[in-house]
C-alpha cells in the first residue's frame, strides 16, 4: 500500500487581471511505504502546493488523492492522527524548556507524557530538554520540531526543507536523524528539499517536479540510471604532459587523485586520439556516472 497517491492533480491560483496560475499540471506522484523519499523541485515547481493538498489545507481542482489508502479531504480526519508534519516551525514557547513544550503539545493531543521522553532520545535532545527553547541553536530548534510531529507516532512523516537556514553542523545533525528515522520500516519520510546532495545521501527514492509536474520518480539509483554527467576520468603514465596536451586542445582537465578528470567531453575517442597522436597511451577511461544534480539540470532545465 503505498504512503502517498496522487492521480491527474491539478491545481490552479486566481490571480487578478492575469490568467489563472498553475501549481499543479495533471501530477502523478506515489510514495511507497517504508521508504524515505526525496522530492525535489526548482522555485515554483508546485512542491508546496502540493504537501498542502496531501495535508488538506487547500483542495485541489481536479484529480485522486490518497493519503495511507484513504481519500483526501474525504477521510482525513480519520486519517491524519497517523500523519506528522513539519510545514513551518511551530511556535513554541521561548522561555520554556524543550521538554515543556513537548508536554504542552501532547497533553493538547493526547498523548501520554511518556511518548515525550522518546522523542527526545530520538532527536538527541535528552541532555537538553531542560533547557529554556529561547537558548537553543537553529539546529537544536529544528529537532525539537521533529520531536513535536513524531509525537503522535505517526506512519508518515513530511518534512518540507527540514535544513532549510541551518549551518552545516545543523544541517548534518537533520540528515543523521532522518537516517535514523529511515530505519524504521513502520515509517515513511517524505522530504521537501532543495540541497540535492542531501537528498542523495538520505533518500531510496526520489521524485524531480517541474512546472507542476513530476518528471522523473523512482529509487535514486533508477533516477540516475543511463545519464552520464559527460565528465571522464583517465590515467596515462604521465599526467602532467597528457593534462597539458588535452588543455593546449581546450578541454578542461583537473587532477583526480592518481588520473585527470576532464569535464564536459563530447566524445571521448577524441580524447583517445589526441593522446595516442603526442605518444600518451590510456591506461584507463572512464565515463563520470551523473549524480542528482546533473539529472535535475537535465530533467528541469532549470539552475540547482
Amino acid at each position: 500500500m503505498p504512503a502517498v497517491e496522487m492521480r491527474a492533480v491539478s491545481k490552479s491560483y486566481r490571480r487578478r487581471r492575469r490568467p489563472p496560475q498553475r501549481a499543479l499540471d495533471a501530477l502523478d506522484l506515489v510514495v511507497e511505504s517504508g521508504s524515505v523519499h526525496g522530492l525535489l523541485g526548482p522555485n515554483g515547481s508546485g512542491k508546496t502546493t502540493m504537501i498542502r493538498v496531501l495535508l488538506g489545507l487547500i483542495r485541489p481542482d481536479s484529480g485522486e488523492v490518497r493519503l495511507l489508502d484513504r481519500p483526501v479531504p474525504g477521510a482525513l480526519p480519520q486519517v491524519i492522527g497517523s500523519v506528522g508534519a513539519l510545514v513551518e516551525t511551530p511556535l513554541f514557547f521561548p522561555g520554556f524548556t524543550g521538554r515543556r513544550n513537548l508536554q504542552l503539545l501532547a497533553e493538547a493531543a493526547g498523548v501520554p507524557r511518556a511518548r515525550v521522553e522518546q522523542v527526545l532520545e530520538l532527536v538527541e535532545l535528552t541532555d537538553r530538554a531542560e533547557d529554556r527553547f529561547k537558548g537553543y541553536s537553529l539546529g537544536m530548534k529544528q529537532r525539537l520540531a521533529i520531536a513535536a510531529a513524531l509525537l503522535k507516532q505517526p506512519r508518515l512523516l513530511i518534512l518540507d526543507e527540514p535544513s532549510n537556514g541551518l549551518d552545516p553542523a545543523g544541517i548534518r545533525d537533520v540528515r543523521e536523524l532522518i537516517r535514523r528515522l529511515g530505519d524504521d520500516p513502520a515509517v515513511t519520510v517524505l522530504v521537501s528539499s532543495h540541497l540535492l546532495t542531501e537528498i542523495e545521501q538520505v533518500c531510496s527514492s526520489v521524485s524531480i517536479l517541474t512546472r507542476g509536474r513530476c518528471v522523473a520518480s523512482g529509487p535514486v539509483a533508477s533516477v540516475l540510471a543511463g545519464r552520464s554527467s559527460g565528465d571522464v576520468r583517465l590515467r596515462v603514465a604521465d599526467l602532467a604532459a597528457a593534462a597539458a596536451v588535452l588543455t593546449g586542445a581546450g578541454f578542461s582537465v583537473a587532477p583526480d587523485a592518481d588520473a585527470l578528470l576532464v569535464r564536459a567531453v563530447p566524445a571521448p575517442a577524441e580524447i583517445t586520439r589526441l593522446l595516442a597522436q603526442t605518444g600518451h597511451y590510456l591506461e584507463e577511461l572512464t565515463p563520470v556516472a551523473a549524480d542528482l544534480e546533473s539529472a535535475f539540470l537535465e530533467l528541469t532545465g532549470e539552475p540547482a
